[in-house]
């Protein structure tokens, strides 16, 4: 009888120590514990993209704007062969959710033009990972492919600095140098001679081709690839001219979760020629605008 008592009694004690340790604080049980897939997982999953659909690429471009790009188009005879031209063929592509593009092609009697344009939409299939996020990974790839020269100091800045340095010395180094041209005998010609090599530096020279010789020592800093500012989320333009004289300017911007790449060229019909890399810049660019534009409305 006496053990049939005990066994009752620890029984109970059991049932408490066990109920005590389960209990728990309540508080220590929620912070330390989070459930995967629970309320705090789903707070903390990346936000989808801004844009789910992309526009129809082909009927991306207006037909002015082709004009200005592509202007063989207009000098198309045959009208059937006209509006063809303005359709545009899209590119291949498995998804049109993800990925769209539109390529036209027109020549005139001085060179052919192409145009590429194309819209990826990225989605991200990460849960730690936004589109946004996703996209600017996209396009940084693109923009390290590119390998965009650094930025070269502005005149203004060369300018300021060598000006701050030589200041205290300026009016003797005047001095010196007027007094040099005169023991010459020459201070008229070496002005002479200095004015007629700036004016014949083509960098300095508005009037110039800038893009004659197809190199980036001829080339204006505000020609030169680089990244753009005010156009999409980022963006940046490169511009290539082959042995052929064939110019490529690019630009690509990414706006929210879609990476846009436009790609326009230039072959003249002759090898003397050199496509203006001022003008198809502006081309491409203000396209570009237009596109980034329609993403915003």
């Amino acid at each position: 009888m006496q053990r049939k008592a005990y066994v009752p009694g620890v029984a109970a004690l059991l049932a408490a120590l066990l109920a005590g340790c389960t209990g728990g604080s309540p508080d220590s049980d929620g912070q330390d514990d989070p459930k995967p897939g629970g309320p705090t997982s789903t707070a903390a999953a990346a936000q989808p993209g801004k844009y789910r659909t992309l526009p129809e690429p082909c009927g991306a471009v207006s037909q002015s704007t082709l004009d200005s790009l592509l202007p063989g188009i207009e000098q198309l005879t045959d009208e059937e062969a006209r509006e063809k031209a303005y359709e545009g063929t899209a590119t291949v592509t498995y998804d049109t959710d993800r990925k769209v593009g539109c390529r036209w092609k027109a020549e005139s009697a001085t060179a052919t033009d192409h145009l590429l344009v194309d819209f990826e939409r990225v989605v991200s299939y990460d849960n730690t990972v936004s589109d946004e996020d996703r996209a600017e990974e996209i396009y940084g790839k693109k923009e390290v492919t590119a390998d965009l020269p650094a930025p070269a100091a502005s005149p203004s800045d060369s300018s300021d600095s060598s000006d701050s340095s030589k200041t205290p010395d300026a009016p003797e180094s005047s001095k010196s140098g007027s007094k040099s041209g005169s023991d010459d005998g020459a201070t008229g010609d070496s002005d002479s001679d200095s004015g007629s090599s700036a004016d014949a530096d083509p960098s300095t020279d508005p009037s110039g081709d800038p893009s004659a010789s197809g190199a980036s020592g001829s080339t204006p800093s505000a020609l030169l690839p680089r990244t753009l500012d005010g156009l999409g989320d980022t963006a940046f333009l490169d511009d290539a001219l082959n042995d052929s004289k064939q110019r490529t300017v690019t630009v690509v911007f990414r706006t929210s979760n879609v990476v846009v790449t436009i790609q326009y060229d230039e072959q003249p019909a002759t090898t003397t020629d050199v496509p203006s890399s001022e003008d198809m810049q502006d081309r491409a660019r203000k396209l570009a605008g237009q596109l980034a534009e329609s993403f915003s409305d």
